[in-house]
């Protein structure tokens, strides 16, 4: 990535340095608001970021075990991928056929990203249609069939009508009639910046008409921070439900673009990064700050991150568990899956803040071996939503049909149920300390009568 590409000499700069901690600290978020801005970032965007990592950063302190110039990066990352939307976007349908129509300013690239989504959702397994709509620009009739016989999908148009709602009805109808699974709808984009009100007009017309379960805004990089501007004004306006920025390769404004978006509370939900139609990809935020940080040539550290994030995950369960005195194999799944990375459960109760009680059962009975890890994970994966949450009904014949699911013995499920058990206990006894409930805040009725 060209964009924002000294991010990662400045990370790895700070974490070998040697200076004064909150000196390395003022430098580094003048480093970073010098790329951000050359990126195209909002200045009002950028200060914000940087306001927030230097408070984060000087009033902090990092739990054991992380270092502190290791710490600065993990908050670093943490605020750098909330600035580029957080949470991941479900890309698959949500139901069967599933229409998608795209729309755009001109030349932001939809008829090229219509013949990305389709080679996308191909490899997926789903029977991708392409329809074009756009009756203004001549090429876009022969481009988008192209694009459809290359990718051996069906495709339908009319090259000589000038009704695009015409058009998008007959072709819908066509696709759903022909078993299309995912049925793109390209629409056109003669308008120039600034005439946006004219575009949206016509988009609501074509979406009165066919309906589509998604409508997706295509960006170009190039335009930077406008982006903010375009996608706000068709996220408050118009039912969009995700974006797509197109030619993020070809731009140092990229990270201008981006951010720009997700300031406006719109969902990307795709990302292109070149020409062919093999250049897409779902846009990951934690993924793409990784690359940005260069995190993957910090392994070591990316490991105590992810054991750090996996510690707190456990931690807030168990927490939970003992609040409540409820436990499911939920949570026991999330902790064994985060044994082999943060040690005993022992250990990661000793982990919670102010919990200093001693944890009343063996250690030998809290112990379980690398075999049997992979082992219960694969007998958890074969039980149902209510087991998982409510194991007490796993009875006999239930026991029968896990282990012939997960390929095990019905003792394996039943020595699974016993570690359960055991566990359920433990909470119970932690549970019945008034020390604990105090250091969460709370009073058990039970115990004051």
């Amino acid at each position: 990535m060209s964009y924002l590409g000294r991010l990662k000499d400045l990370i790895s700069d700070f974490v070998r340095g040697k200076g004064p901690y909150e000196e390395s600290v003022n430098e580094f978020i003048k480093e970073l608001q010098k790329e951000l801005i050359k990126a195209d970032v909002n200045l009002k965007l950028v200060i914000e970021l940087t306001k927030n990592i230097k408070e984060q950063a000087l009033k902090s302190e990092p739990p054991p075990g992380i270092l502190r110039r290791e710490w600065f990066v993990k908050i670093v990352y943490d605020n750098l991928v909330k600035f580029f939307g957080g949470e991941v976007v479900d890309v698959l349908p949500k139901k069967i056929p599933w229409t998608m129509m795209l729309v755009g300013i001109q030349g932001s690239g939809k008829t090229t990203t219509a013949g990305k989504l389709a080679y996308y959702y191909k490899k997926l397994g789903y029977k991708p249609c392409l329809i074009t709509t756009d009756t203004y620009r001549p090429a876009a009739y022969d481009q988008l069939k192209q694009i459809a016989e290359r990718l051996k999908v069906p495709f339908y148009g009319e090259k000589d009508s000038d009704n695009p709602v015409e058009i998008g009805v007959r072709g819908l109808s066509k696709a759903i009639n022909e078993g299309c699974s995912l049925v793109i709808i390209d629409t056109a984009g003669r308008h120039g910046y600034g005439e946006e009100e004219r575009l949206l007009i016509e988009m609501e017309e074509l979406a009165k008409a066919l309906k589509p379960d998604e409508i997706m805004l295509v960006i170009d990089a190039y335009i930077g921070q406008k982006a903010y501007d375009i996608a706000r004004r068709f996220h408050e306006k118009t039912p969009v439900g995700s974006i797509f920025v197109t030619k993020l390769d070809g731009t140092a404004k990229g990270g201008g673009a981006l951010s720009a978006v997700a300031a406006t509370g719109a969902r990307i939900k795709f990302i292109g990064d070149g020409e062919k139609l093999e250049d897409i990809e779902p846009f990951n935020p934690k993924k793409f700050v990784a690359r940005l940080l260069g995190l993957g040539d910090l392994e070591t550290l990316l490991e105590k991150f992810k054991a750090l994030e996996e510690s707190e995950e456990v931690q807030k369960r168990l927490e939970k568990a003992i609040l409540t005195g409820k436990l499911t194999l939920r949570d026991v799944y999330a902790q064994i899956k985060s044994l082999k990375r943060l040690g005993p459960l022992r250990k990661v109760l000793q982990m919670i803040p102010g919990f200093s009680m001693p944890i009343p059962v063996d250690d030998e009975k809290l112990r379980i071996s690398e075999k049997n890890m992979e082992k219960w994970l694969h007998i958890m994966d074969s039980m149902t939503y209510e087991e998982l949450d409510h194991p007490t009904i796993i009875d006999k014949s239930r026991i029968n049909r896990i282990a012939r699911g997960a390929g095990v013995s019905s003792n394996d499920v039943k020595e699974l149920l016993q570690y359960y058990e055991t566990l359920v206990k433990m909470i119970k006894t932690l549970r019945s300390k008034k020390d604990i409930l105090k250091r969460f805040g709370l009073k058990d009725v039970s115990l004051e009568q």
